[in-house]
């Protein structure tokens, strides 16, 4: 096979889209000859004209030399025919997505190139092996996803259909490792890697919201202020345009037979026919359009005065909330229960505060629950229970932003906001590395560089602790019944055994 990727290797791609230009653009400038070509004329030499002017930017900005952006242009050309790609090494088609275009497609190259031409795919909801299906070669047919824009977002997974051969497969990771985008390999599963494992922060981001516990904008700035995400997840929903997020979501959860894991939200189907797409339509959860106006945060009243009485817990997280309340500058009470004076803390892991009054006998008109999961840093989750004093509740409030850090006051939930959607993700990535779909490795490496994470879901596990984060799965799915928590035997067993979620069997 020419695939061993020597200077001469020859590319064709199919599809002079955004991610057919992308990866043009990428082989073309790590000196691979590039093949070009569209069913829309003269559509190839209008994507080699953009790709030149993006490299000329680059060339200004000092990132690329003038002689890096002529070889890189020399080597893209575009194709007037098919039958030109007879040399090509790798064919890989950008097309639409609709399973009989692709055979079709398949079906042309394979009257053309050579037999040990690998042909590819960039698909990013299909089965490969469906795509594959009809070829006479199915073995030299994978998967081979990027991610837009492809030039920036440097991963690529390299996608195992039922009948893909080794030979096949080691190629693709080859030319990915030349062109500087890393390859994890995946198997044939509906959203491969990176579809997959970001099912969790939107659809549970989607349930909270569905259960009123919090306002769109609340659970954004809490994801993006405490847990470390770029963009909130209805920001990303409205970035990403719910014509393109709500099929993707009702897609995944049909080909995984209504696993509950990943049922889709009912707010996102109406938002959807509503035509509310998010910045596309100037409107979606947010507003985007002219009479948008930013919206102003009320000022703190008055704050708690009297002292603070903090329920059962770790040392640990004692010892945090001591700190945190002595900050704010009220006084902690030390008794084993609290004066009819106190405002009383709780710090549940999994459950509601409604649970916590409940068990240990507290007053619900003045007793509320802080997320502690990360550390008392950064945003602060408060939240009260049905039979919360308003007042108190604003009191509360007042009283932590004393301590420097903004606060986001939340309904009763089991699991707050972080919680549960941190648990989700970790249990979701749990599960797709017990199903061998891709190693742990790839797994944390493909959700960092392809969604953009401030961790993997593994790492993330096992900063939080597998024993915390199987703890908060299992109180929400004893809370709530539904068993899209059920946690996965890969997060139970190292829980029990305290290894790593990324550790592997020997």
């Amino acid at each position: 096979m020419q695939t061993s990727l020597q200077a001469q290797l020859v590319l064709g791609v199919v599809g002079a889209g955004a991610m057919g230009r992308g990866i043009a653009q990428i082989a073309a400038q790590a000196g691979v000859r590039v093949l070009l070509f569209d069913v829309a004329p003269d559509a190839a030499a209008q994507a080699r004209t953009a790709v030149l002017a993006q490299l000329k930017r680059m060339q200004d900005k000092g990132k690329l030399t003038e002689a890096a952006v002529a070889a890189a242009g020399a080597a893209l050309e575009p194709a007037q025919e098919l039958a030109q790609f007879a040399a090509c090494d790798i064919v890989i088609e950008a097309i639409v997505e609709k399973l009989d275009v692709k055979r079709a497609l398949l079906a042309s190259l394979e009257a053309i190139v050579r037999d040990d031409c690998v042909l590819a795919t960039n698909t990013s909801s299909l089965s490969v092996t469906a795509i594959a299906a009809q070829c006479a070669h199915p073995h030299r047919v994978a998967g081979f996803h990027f991610f837009n824009p492809v030039p920036l977002m440097k991963v690529v997974e390299v996608i195992a259909g039922a009948l893909t051969d080794d030979a096949s497969l080691a190629s693709l990771t080859g030319f990915a490792e030349r062109i500087g985008h890393r390859p994890v390999r995946a198997s044939d599963t509906p959203g491969f890697i990176v579809n997959h494992a970001g099912r969790g922060y939107l659809t549970e981001a989607l349930r909270i919201a569905q259960e009123n516990v919090a306002a769109f904008p609340q659970i954004d700035e809490v994801l993006r202020d405490a847990a470390g995400f770029k963009l909130g997840p209805f920001e990303l929903l409205d970035l990403t345009g719910l014509d393109v997020s709500h099929p993707v979501m009702e897609s995944i959860y049909e080909q995984y037979y209504q696993e509950p894991r990943y049922r889709p939200s009912i707010i996102t189907a109406r938002r959807q026919s509503a035509g509310l797409l998010g910045r596309k339509s100037g409107r979606g959860f947010y507003r985007y359009d002219a009479d948008a106006t930013p919206a102003v945060p009320a000022a703190p009243g008055a704050a708690w005065s009297g002292p603070v009485w903090i329920g059962a817990g770790s040392a640990q997280t004692r010892s945090q909330l001591v700190e945190l309340i002595a900050r704010c500058g009220a006084v902690v009470e030390a008794g084993a229960f609290p004066s009819a004076q106190a405002l009383c803390i709780v710090a549940p892991l999994g459950e509601d505060v409604s649970t916590c009054v409940e068990r240990e006998a507290l007053d619900p008109v003045r007793t509320l629950g802080i997320d502690t999961l990360q550390g008392c840093v950064g945003r602060l989750t408060l939240m009260r229970n049905p039979a919360t004093s308003s007042a108190i509740a604003a009191q509360a409030q007042a009283l932590l932003a004393h301590g420097g850090q903004p606060v986001t006051l939340i309904d009763d939930s089991a699991g707050f906001i972080v919680q549960r959607v941190l648990a989700t993700i970790v249990n979701i990535g749990c599960d797709i590395v017990q199903q061998g779909i891709c190693s742990p490795a790839d797994l944390d490496g493909a959700v960092v560089l392809g969604l953009g994470y401030p961790r993997g879901p593994l790492a993330w596990g096992d900063l939080l602790g597998a024993g915390r984060v199987l703890a908060i799965l299992r109180n929400l799915q004893r809370t709530s019944g539904d068993p899209r928590y059920r946690p996965s035997p890969w997060l139970v067993r190292r829980a029990q055994l305290g290894l790593s979620l990324l550790h592997v069997s020997n």
